[in-house]
């Protein structure tokens, strides 16, 4: 027996305006300094002031949130005392919302011991609400969060389905003025989730069919995001629909090896998320296609037009087409080309091979690779040497 969650979408446009016919006693937003300075929770606030409900604001979320700024947050929110709560701005900001509720409501639980399996018991004292303001993390539709330990320089990517937010709000108008290179980092991180969960070992019926729109979607409207903005709307809201579907699929089938590799050097040498894993992809589905056990690939290729005589040839096609796709962003195919030193890389690549093995996701990809496996693909993904084991 499983689970399908997703939260209640509200989408489109003005889909903000939802808030102001919002019932509540208090309402507490999170989100980061730099949000805060262009003015995106006063328009929240706006929405609000409609509905009769006051709000505090907590703006000090860093990207990749630290387990010390949760706890911030949380002791903030027990001041104020909200009943609802609203993660607003990119993943790290929607992913702290969800750890701040947690520790909220039972402030002596520790983030870490937080799993699918043990009951936490939210929702005495407030719900919570996701707004995205980029077309990428899916957070918002997704019972996950991820959260940095800077002591230990690690990623802990902690689930529980109680952290699912009660209501997603999906406004392309919060997208509209995204830079070029967020616009390409964050949707390719959609691509890797939606590809992830279409070939994770628990992909199933309810998540499948997401998966493959949220991928014909990216290839499809990924790089007029890029070069358009604002200038082409309909681009941007069919991204940001994307980045939500995906949310669905992965979040109940998981994501893969490109998210364990990602989330470790993002961890280790401060990469933005989406470009880290996106990054890994190509060398993913060519490391998992050489597996014993058969893959999904050639699914994926056909529903792109990709050749795909079989399933070799179909894993080859879509990692030559996710290459060629990353190149017209202007994204990094190696993590040399991130800007990494080679000395500097050596020396965390025992680390890091640890880091990798110990990530949630590893253990649903289509190949789960022994520590040998994992310095390769760390030494292989550094120089973008093709996968060849």
């Amino acid at each position: 027996m499983w689970f399908f969650k997703a939260p209640e979408i509200v989408y489109g446009e003005d889909a903000l305006s939802y808030l102001s016919q919002l019932q509540g006693q208090r309402a507490f937003i999170v989100t980061d300094a730099v949000l805060a300075k262009l003015g995106y929770p006063e328009m929240v606030i706006a929405q609000l002031k409609e509905a009769g409900i006051p709000a505090a604001v907590f703006s000090d979320v860093e990207p990749e949130p630290s387990l010390q700024t949760v706890r911030k947050g949380a002791a903030a929110m027990l001041e104020f005392e909200p009943d609802w709560i609203i993660g607003l701005g990119g993943g790290s900001a929607m992913d702290a919302a969800k750890a701040m509720w947690i520790l909220y409501e039972y402030p002596d639980i520790e983030p870490a011991a937080i799993n699918p399996i043990v009951p936490i018991g939210l929702r005495s004292k407030a719900r919570l609400i996701a707004i995205p303001t980029t077309s990428g993390t899916g957070s918002e539709a997704t019972w996950a969060t991820v959260l940095t330990d800077v002591e230990e320089r690690r990623k802990l990517g902690l689930a529980s389905r109680e952290i699912l937010p009660d209501l997603a709000i999906v406004d392309p108008a919060l997208t509209a003025n995204l830079p070029p290179r967020v616009t390409a980092d964050t949707g390719i991180d959609v691509l890797t989730h939606a590809i992830e969960a279409y070939t994770s070992s628990w992909h199933n019926d309810f998540s499948d069919g997401l998966a493959l729109k949220a991928i014909q979607l990216v290839f499809s409207y990924l790089p007029t995001a890029v070069s358009q903005g604002a200038r082409d709307m309909e681009a941007r809201e069919r991204m940001h629909n994307a980045a939500t579907i995906a949310g669905m699929a992965f979040g109940n089938a998981q994501a893969g090896l490109a998210h364990s590799l990602g989330h470790t050097l993002g961890a280790s040498f401060h990469i933005p998320h989406g470009r880290s894993v996106g990054m890994y992809l190509p060398y993913t589905i060519e490391y998992c296609v050489r597996g014993q056990d058969p893959t999904r690939y050639a699914d994926i290729a056909r529903f792109l037009s990709l050749p795909a005589a079989d399933e070799a040839q179909s894993a080859a096609s879509l990692a030559a087409a996710i290459r060629d796709l990353e190149r017209r962003l202007g994204l990094p195919l190696s993590a040399a080309e991130m800007g990494i030193e080679p000395a500097q890389y050596d020396d965390e690549i025992s680390r890091m091979v640890l880091l990798v093995q110990d990530d949630t996701s590893v253990t649903m990809s289509a190949r789960v690779p022994n520590r040998a496996d994992t310095a390769k693909l760390l030494r292989y993904t550094f120089d973008g040497t093709p996968i060849d084991f």
